[in-house]
């Protein structure tokens, strides 16, 4: 809901003058694979009255797709969409997908000889999937020709402003970020903060353990050691260990390795996922060994964690 409400709000503002919400500089409309309601995982319920079948491509530049919560979820679709979006393909729109929604756009082979923006707690979920594709992980959203991906959340407003930007000049297209409380558009290439979420990392913590944390983030598949790591921030492996064991107690090693039994916990959570499929994105190739480096760090098997739910 946060990047459908915010990407239509962003056209909304740019659309007119003033907050009188007309369709003059722009327009769009909103459909479904079904009309009727479509209820989100928050609760909130969206009456959608206009089906695909009913949309005719020949009057838009683009088609925008939003993403569930659920990256499967999303590819379970794939056989209704696959011809709507073909056809979007060849009548020359432009295809965005939004969150999870890039997960449909591969599945449909549209995605092709791309390069793609996923959130980064799907990135090494995509890479399995579509290990061909190149995943920009460290991107808020990838323009690549006619083919425009987005990592979900409030980065769909920054999105809808840079298109925007294309046909109506940059000073419409950031009209209205002050009344959404939008300080500035960031580019595609912002990192976000919120992501070295120790506070020590961001209040005067080592630089160093704040750059190696989102290496080891982005690198959550690799079979890269410490001793690269240390060596890609120009430290010895004894040195990177002190300045981790004085900011989180544990060497980095040890944080490396909790942080992907985290987003193995996760994934186990939100997705029905085979374990093999799970411990590769976490770099680990042989099941039985996964299985007993969770045990030990939960104190439950995965296949017991995942039916207690």
């Amino acid at each position: 809901m946060l990047p459908f409400a915010g990407f239509l709000d962003k056209l909304r503002f740019s659309a007119d003058e003033e907050d009188f919400s007309r369709q003059r500089y722009c327009s769009w409309d909103i459909a479904s694979l079904h009309r009727g309601a479509l209820a989100s995982s928050s609760g909130a319920v969206i009456d959608v009255s206009t089906s695909i079948i009913d949309v005719d491509l020949e009057h838009y530049d683009y088609l925008v797709l939003f993403g569930s919560r659920n990256a499967q979820q999303c590819m379970e679709y794939v056989d209704d969409y696959r011809a709507f979006l073909r056809r979007a393909a060849v009548k020359n729109l432009k295809l965005v997908a939004i969150d999870n929604a890039s997960f449909l756009l591969a599945a449909a082979g549209l995605l092709e000889r791309c390069q793609v923006a996923v959130h980064w707690r799907h990135a090494r979920e995509f890479a399995s999937f579509f290990p061909a594709i190149e995943v920009k992980q460290d991107q808020l959203f990838c323009i690549d020709g006619k083919r425009i991906t987005c990592a979900g959340g409030t980065a769909a407003i920054e999105l809808a402003a840079e298109l925007l930007a294309v046909h109506c000049g940059r000073e419409r297209a950031f009209k209205g970020l002050a009344d959404m409380l939008v300080d500035e558009a960031r580019d595609s290439h912002h990192h976000l903060r919120s992501l070295d979420k120790d506070k020590l990392a961001i209040q005067g913590g080592s630089r160093h353990v704040a750059r190696a944390i989102g290496l080891m983030r982005q690198s959550l598949s690799g079979t890269e050691t410490i001793d690269v790591l240390g060596e890609t921030l120009g430290l010895g492996r004894r040195q990177l260990d002190r300045l981790f064991m004085a900011q989180h107690g544990v060497t980095a090693k040890a944080y490396w390795q909790t942080m992907k039994l985290d987003h193995a916990q996760w994934r186990l959570r939100n997705s029905s996922n085979s374990l093999g499929t799970i411990a590769e994105e976490i770099g680990i190739s042989d099941v039985s060994y996964f299985c007993r480096v969770f045990k030990r760090h939960f104190g439950l098997s995965p296949g017991e964690y995942r039916r207690r739910g």
